[in-house]
């Protein structure tokens, strides 16, 4: 199971065919977590499941194919988001694509106990995919909870608790303060229970 190139894959799809067409549209580049995967909040609606883009009756597969040409079977211009923020993707738009389904389930699997987590533990508080470093999260009382599949840094699905000023303490196990890997299996309970416990942490 390839879960890096994947990822890698999955990110630049996110940038150019769900956040750039829907940018460009309506505005905004939050995304969401879906069945099966990830999708646009706003037109046009486009969403990934599994291996495949998806815009109303139209699919296409992700393997092997550009973001650019993926964009164009579903009937949308792929587009950069250089323009919003400096750390984009990082994969050329003409770049055929990677994937891998095992891996691709598994990060939808681990996106969507991270979504369930954070409604569980802030229900007033909606998740946020962001694409700018592919990840899933909220802001709550100046700290950051959320759900990343891996990165430069941790290269594995983790949840993290990031509050916006540096806390002492033995929780924070991470620069950016703490994270707990997810495993084969993410379990929405422990998530939760990490959360809680960052929350607390953070108010110490």
């Amino acid at each position: 199971m390839d879960a890096t190139a994947t990822r890698r894959a999955l990110h630049a799809i996110a940038e150019y065919v769900l956040a750039g067409p829907q940018y460009e549209t309506s505005g905004t580049i939050r995304l969401r977590v879906t069945e099966g995967g990830i999708g646009t909040v706003a037109e046009p609606a486009i969403r990934v499941e599994g291996t495949d883009a998806v815009r109303g009756d139209h699919r296409t597969t992700l393997v092997g194919s550009s973001a650019a040409a993926i964009a164009e079977a579903l009937g949308v211009t792929a587009r950069s988001l250089a323009d919003v923020y400096k750390d984009t993707c990082g994969v050329p738009i003409d770049e055929p694509l990677t994937l891998d389904i095992a891996a691709a389930d598994y990060l939808a699997h681990c996106f969507a106990a991270g979504d369930a987590a954070l409604r569980r533990f802030a229900p007033t508080a909606p998740p946020t995919l962001w694409p700018e470093h592919f990840d899933l999260g909220i802001s709550v009382d100046e700290v950051n909870y959320g759900v990343s599949p891996g990165d430069s840094h941790i290269d594995e699905p983790y949840a993290y608790v990031g509050p916006w000023q540096q806390q002492p303490g033995d929780f924070w196990n991470e620069s950016f303060g703490a994270s707990l890997r997810l495993g084969a299996t993410p379990d929405v309970d422990a998530i939760v229970n990490f959360f809680e416990a960052g929350r607390h942490a953070a108010a110490e």
